[in-house]
């Protein structure tokens, strides 16, 4: 690698940015500087009025753990059908996927079982409104509930330095930039020890109750300290965050929480991959491994 890579620029910003050509990293060819639809395209309903259109990242985690955890409570409403959205191949950006979300990024929720149907887009909003749908995993109590909603909104606030600041720069950008890596290192370090230091006198995010917040969180910052995510667990010294491994490793082995993790995957081992999700049945019978073995 060119060292002057890692190193300040000569560059300078001109007056006024110009979109002259790709960024560069993973998903520059579906990186824009615009929003809206940029081909048609519907998407597909099927039998359940939830209708989920989503990807296995951990904003689309969050959800289909919470439908999961829903249905193993007994709330057979949350049933759901979940189609995969393909986003290297730019599936947000189709007429139907942006009328469900205009800022076409996954997940994005209907509702069939209003009229007109009801759109829930970000995925803190969606958690939200299915815990207040079906009276499940928020708090009713008016000071727990807000303990609980300001950690929902903690990871929404949080997570980007994660993910797209931390995230991007250490395992997608086209080349490594020490002052980029070393600046959302540094944040992402002091977020986890928020969590840390918090979860040393909390088994949940809210005390002895296990809610939104933590659906919310677990996919992010679980996913670091369990180094599913980036690969970045030794760099960042995860192993030193006892009480937010802990806690992390707890979720982990909540069945509800596996099942949710293997919905609209389409990556990793294929035994862990449900691509699409329209029945309780599936994970039995229609893993990818399964449907490759038929084909």
């Amino acid at each position: 690698m060119n060292e002057s890579l890692n190193q300040p620029s000569t560059y300078v910003p001109p007056k006024v940015w110009k979109w002259e050509k790709e960024n560069g990293g993973r998903f520059a060819k579906v990186n824009r500087p615009t929003a809206g639809a940029t081909h048609e395209k519907e998407l597909p309903v099927g039998k359940h009025p939830l209708q989920l259109y989503s990807l296995a990242t951990p904003n689309g985690v969050k959800v289909t753990v919470m439908l999961e955890e829903l249905l193993a409570r007994g709330v057979t409403g949350a049933e759901y059908d979940a189609w995969l959205i393909h986003i290297d191949d730019g599936d947000q950006f189709g007429s139907g996927f942006v009328a469900a979300n205009p800022n076409s990024k996954i997940p994005a929720l209907m509702d069939h079982s209003h009229d007109p149907v009801t759109r829930v887009f970000e995925s803190g909003a969606i958690l939200l409104y299915l815990a207040e749908k079906f009276g499940a995993f928020v708090p009713d109590d008016p000071s727990k509930r807000a303990e609980c909603l300001s950690w929902l909104f903690w990871q929404m606030g949080s997570a980007p330095y994660l993910g797209g600041g931390f995230g991007h720069f250490y395992a997608y950008a086209p080349f490594k930039i020490e002052y980029c890596i070393d600046r959302y290192a540094m944040e992402v370090k002091r977020q986890l020890d928020v969590l840390d230091q918090h979860l040393a006198d909390h088994q949940f995010m809210c005390g002895s109750d296990y809610t939104i917040a933590d659906m919310a969180i677990w996919p992010w910052y679980g996913g670091v300290v369990l180094n599913a995510a980036y690969d970045a667990a030794e760099f960042l010294g995860a192993d030193s965050y006892k009480h937010l491994g802990r806690w992390a490793r707890e979720i982990d082995k909540r069945k509800a929480v596996q099942r949710g993790r293997m919905v609209n995957r389409s990556f990793g081992p294929l035994e862990q991959q449900l691509r699409e999700r329209h029945d309780a049945s599936d994970f039995a019978t229609k893993t990818q491994d399964k449907i490759e073995q038929k084909s």
